[in-house]
């Protein structure tokens, strides 16, 4: 099917993309495209304008910063995958990225894209949640930092407001910290029919699922299970039972509720084996 008629604007900068956000108030930014294009082409969404932010420079690239890893929002999955400096202090993520899509999908998909659709059943949201990650955004009126876990607030619905625009993820490093993704992929779009993200780090352990319910969520019932214990294979599996209640689960085609609460039981379990070397 073809997409409704819209005007097509291509920034050069973040400040002109939050101008031409003012111009055209019911407009989209356009990242990777993966997920608009499709929503355009179903006429699920009908945007009067497409905001082109791919080639923002200031958007782009991952670096240190003292205590904090920066990421900008158009980094790519590709560049997330093979990044030398999130591999040696956050590998979570690349592993992750890794799992998305195929590689034609992981060169155009961007970390921004992703976390400001709000997927359900993505993959970085769980891992921005087991991070403790926090989410920058710009608008008219100026920056704010989001917690990832306020960001969130529904499916396909975040905190950002009108005119915003998602520009960086910062992620505290911790030094020593153990950390895994173990996800249940769907057969056709390797979504996560369920994925657990685990980080062990020195404030304790810190959980997250996505492909669960209607956004990402903290295991809050595996961290407390595990709070002060010695993650052996018997303490994993004796906190790795009934995480989630079926009821308000997600169903579809694929995995009933039941299916979904038994897997997310599986995959923390995975997450939790992998990161701690067992």
């Amino acid at each position: 099917m073809y997409t409704s008629e819209f005007a097509y604007k291509k920034a050069g900068s973040l400040a002109e993309a939050i101008s031409l956000l003012q111009q055209h108030p019911d407009a989209e930014l356009l990242a990777g495209g993966h997920s608009l294009i499709p929503t355009m082409k179903l006429r699920l969404a009908s945007p009067s304008a497409l905001i082109d932010i791919s080639k923002v420079a200031e958007l782009r690239g991952i670096r240190r910063d003292g205590d904090t890893l920066v990421i900008g929002a158009m980094t790519t999955y590709r560049e997330l995958e093979t990044s030398d400096l999130l591999k040696a202090h956050c590998p979570i993520i690349p592993q992750a990225v890794s799992l998305i899509g195929d590689p034609m999908v992981r060169a155009k998909g961007t970390i921004g894209g992703s976390l400001a659709h709000a997927d359900p059943a993505a993959d970085l949201p769980a891992s921005m949640l087991a991070l403790g990650a926090q989410i920058k955004v710009q608008g008219p009126s100026g920056s704010r930092v989001v917690e990832a876990e306020q960001f969130f607030t529904g499916m396909f619905s975040t905190a950002l407001q009108e005119g915003e625009i998602l520009t960086e993820v910062h992620i505290p490093v911790r030094p020593g910290a153990r950390m895994a993704y173990a996800k249940f992929p769907h057969p056709a779009s390797r979504y996560a029919v369920v994925g657990v993200a685990v980080v062990i780090g020195p404030g304790g352990l810190r959980a997250a699922v996505t492909g669960a319910g209607e956004h990402a969520m903290r295991l809050t019932q595996l961290e407390q299970a595990l709070a002060g214990k010695a993650l052996t294979a018997e303490n994993i599996a004796a906190a790795c039972q009934g995480l989630l209640p079926a009821d308000n689960l997600n169903h579809d085609l694929v995995a009933s509720k039941e299916y979904r609460a038994h897997l997310v039981d599986v995959m923390a379990k995975r997450a939790l084996m992998q990161a701690a070397g067992l």
